[in-house]
């Protein structure tokens, strides 16, 4: 029998030829995709239009998760190999971004094994030969690759983890061994152990009684026949919409080899059990072995703005056709109303704003060569928690004005709000990582995404409320007063435990780091808007920049109008200039989604073809796909 991995073409097949964009759309592609989309982009996206990603009704969760695996090896088979993947992360992150679409499975299987467990291995591998079969096992997916970082006690404390690896200089192996129940890893793809799976295993290694602190293992969870020796692997509870195979693993004293350490440029391992570090810093160490989280977290947020695009596409295109009744007629279509207007051009708004703010870290990565900073560490992290948390909120407005009709899988967008859930908790909860982030912001002298500081307060005199610029420079400024506000209560309590100076202030904190993230995006749509090629490309991109950052100072319009910042009358006035900005933009609709490079025949979702009523239809009645068979890989 023939693999899928033993298929590889030059290039994959064409996609459906569709009309040729026009002018506007093609600019809106150019900027959504920064450039990239037809080099980085449209050979993946191709592979979408295959049968296997067709819609399946009533499977099984566990039926759900080995379509995953299946997908994962079709994309596998067709696109270049994931070493040649990680060369150029541009293309690590286009995979995560359309992968998801159809799929909400099949994105974490491929991300982990790409990015998080192959990426391990080959950026710790330089120079070691002994580990040519692991790499080209993982090269091929012959085996999958789980990556075993929490455990069920700790969380996102993986510094804290207790499973250990002990050296044993007799046999020149590794004793892996799980001590307690706490220690269980906790969610790794584990669960389906019929399916080889060759993981990364953070884990203590010790040598002679001393503890050398957290590193990456190579080691073989599972083969065809079932799990490896010593390995026991249990299914986690069920997740809405999510068949994978998470599951709680137990290491009992099993022998792996001593060549399974990655160790990197971080020191040597010699065989008489020392290490000799090359990198003093203990922590510095951790963060270089869990190096493959910042790429990871940008892939986490690729995929959720991703989702978020074809949410509010979806959600558009249903609104343009869906009919409702009005003063004196009975098939006004519901995207005429106000009040559809404003949640969905919100969304619309977001989702741009949190595009190009995930251009910029992307860009700004592959330009640094994956070298991460402070600066690009900060734009990271702000960027995955802000993304996850606004294409959460997004998808759950965009299922909401959809209907009864959000609510089924098949229109996509109920399934996508459970992953953009599970988004928020990925690489690193979103709360915790922006907390990490904001303290050290609030150390740094200076420091920020914005390239200025805004300390005086904007005169708000004669403004138009509808103004980005002004937007923009309150949110400076209150990023600003935030800052040194944390700071200056954190100096008065010099005396208390760090601890309780920073909880008293970690939520201001919080905020303060929050809207560096909202700043920067609106800079980043502000700089889309002048880039445009086209006058009704830029008017669009700026009117959307204008109800994003209207939408955001209307959050904390209390506080800009008691410090001067605001006036009463432009308070007042931001509801009805949301909807005069809801008025301009509804022609720009078609042009706006149409820049998504998104179809009815991609997504496959009946409420956002060209006639729903007939496509729902059609998918109810006879002709639909059937199940797969229980068990098939």
């Amino acid at each position: 029998m023939t693999s899928d991995t033993d298929q590889r073409p030059a290039s994959a097949s064409a996609s459906p030829a569709g009309p040729d964009p026009d002018p506007d759309s093609a600019d809106l592609t150019r900027l959504v995709y920064d450039g990239t989309y037809a080099g980085v982009h449209e050979d993946i996206r191709a592979l979408l239009f295959d049968p296997i990603f067709d819609h399946h009704r009533d499977l099984t969760l566990n039926q759900a998760g080995r379509l995953a695996y299946r997908r994962s090896r079709f994309v596998h088979g067709r696109l270049e190999r994931p070493a040649d993947v990680l060369r150029d992360p541009r293309r690590l992150f286009a995979l995560t971004e359309w992968t998801t679409l159809l799929d909400i499975s099949t994105f974490p299987v491929l991300a982990v094994h790409y990015n998080l467990c192959f990426g391990t291995l080959i950026e710790h591998s330089a120079g070691r030969e002994d580990l040519a079969d692991y790499i080209e096992e993982l090269d091929s997916l012959s085996s999958f690759g789980p990556y075993m970082a929490t455990e069920l006690g700790y969380g996102n404390n993986v510094a804290a983890l207790r499973t250990e690896a002990v050296y044993d200089g007799r046999t020149n192996t590794f004793v892996l061994n799980t001590p307690d129940v706490p220690a269980q890893k906790h969610m790794p793809y584990s669960g389906f152990t019929d399916i080889p799976k060759l993981a990364v295993v953070l884990a203590r290694l010790k040598s002679a009684g001393q503890d050398y602190g957290v590193f990456p293992f190579v080691v073989r969870i599972s083969g065809p026949d079932g799990p490896a020796e010593g390995v026991r692997a249990a299914l986690c509870p069920e997740k809405p919409a999510m068949g994978l195979d998470n599951g709680l693993t137990w290491f009992d004293h099993i022998r792996i080899p001593r060549r399974s350490l990655l160790t990197g440029d971080m020191g040597e391992f010699t065989e008489d059990g020392v290490f000799h570090p090359s990198v003093a810093n203990p922590r510095t160490r951790f963060l270089r072995a869990m190096s493959r989280n910042q790429p990871g977290r940008i892939c986490v947020s690729a995929a959720s703005v991703s989702l978020g695009r074809a949410s509010v596409y979806i959600a558009l295109r249903y609104a343009l056709q869906r009919v409702t009744n009005a003063p004196g007629r009975n098939d006004m279509p519901v995207i005429e109303y106000r009040s559809h207007q404003l949640p969905l051009f919100t969304a619309l708004a977001k989702v741009y704003a949190m595009t190009f703010l995930v251009n910029r870290a992307k860009r700004e990565y592959v330009d640094r060569r994956g070298v991460v900073d402070a600066d690009l560490n900060t734009l990271i992290s702000i960027t995955k928690a802000l993304t996850t948390w606004e294409m959460s909120d997004v998808a759950a407005v965009c299922r909401e004005r959809c209907g009864a009709q959000g609510m089924f899988s098949v229109n996509r967008i109920a399934d996508y709000g459970i992953f953009l859930q599970s988004a928020v908790t990925a690489e690193g909860d979103s709360q915790v990582l922006l907390a990490a982030t904001a303290g050290r912001q609030v150390a740094r002298p200076g420091g920020g995404l914005a390239p200025q500081a805004q300390a005086q307060a904007p005169d708000p005199r004669g403004r138009d409320i509808r103004d980005p610029a002004l937007h923009l420079e309150c949110l400076r400024y209150r990023v600003h007063w935030l800052r040194q506000a944390v700071r200056k209560a954190m100096d008065a309590d010099r005396r208390e435990p760090y601890f309780d100076s920073w909880n008293r202030n970690v939520n201001n904190a919080l905020a303060m780091a929050r809207l560096e993230g909202v700043a920067a995006a609106l800079e980043c749509a502000l700089a889309a808007a002048d880039d445009a090629r086209t006058t009704a490309v830029s008017q669009a991109l700026r009117s959307l920049a204008a109800l994003y950052g209207l939408d955001e100072i209307q959050r904390d319009a209390g506080w800009y109008l008691a410090r001067g910042v605001l006036d009463a009358a432009q308070v007042e006035a931001i509801p009805a200039a949301a909807d005069e900005l809801c008025e301009t933009l509804r022609p720009r609709i078609p042009m706006l989604i149409n820049g998504f490079q998104l179809s009815p025949q991609l997504l496959r979702a009946p409420i956002a073809a060209d006639d729903y009523m007939t496509a729902y239809n059609e998918l109810t009645g006879p002709g639909r796909p059937d199940p797969i068979e229980e068990g098939a890989r």
